[in-house]
């Protein structure tokens, strides 16, 4: 029944620790933007299949500067094609940080949401007696469902 996944605690000053050492990462990064869903929507993105047009695209440009418009930058190309690069390493371990994260929250939640089952079946045998019925009144509000009146549909409110 109840599996245990995670073992572990993080005291106040570990995690104020944590989200300084994050705060920091993002100071090194003054750079970071925030896109808007319609903007990363419709830029065009670049996959594996679209390093090697970048790559050979700026080999390309660099070796033959005068085929380019006057209003190219191609000191700009350079530098967000170099950026690229050197954010790929830090990408792939903050994705891997961020599944782990997650994968820990997931189980942890689990495992307290297991627990709190097992807590709530003990109070209903213990608590026939009515000396617990507040908690599980309060308990119970998890399982409550709406009546099915307009716009509810019977939907559980879980």
């Amino acid at each position: 029944m109840n599996k245990d996944l995670v073992k572990g605690e993080l005291p106040p000053e570990q995690q104020q620790a944590a989200l300084q050492a994050m705060k920091q990462i993002q100071d090194q990064m003054p750079f970071l933007i925030d896109l808007t869903i319609e903007d990363r929507r419709t830029l065009p993105k670049m996959g594996d299949k679209s390093r090697a047009f970048v790559d050979q695209g700026l080999l390309l440009a660099t070796q033959n500067e005068g085929i380019l418009p006057r209003n190219f930058d191609l000191g700009e190309y350079r530098r967000d094609v170099a950026l690229v690069k050197q954010l790929e390493p830090v990408l792939m371990a903050m994705r891997q940080l961020t599944k782990r994260l997650e994968d820990t929250y997931l189980a942890v939640g689990s495992d307290a949401y297991a627990q709190s089952l097992v807590v709530y079946q003990a109070a209903k045998l213990a608590g026939k007696d009515g000396s617990l019925g507040e908690h599980l009144d309060s308990l119970g509000r998890r399982f409550a469902h709406k009546s099915a009146g307009p716009g509810n549909g019977g939907a559980n409110s879980a």
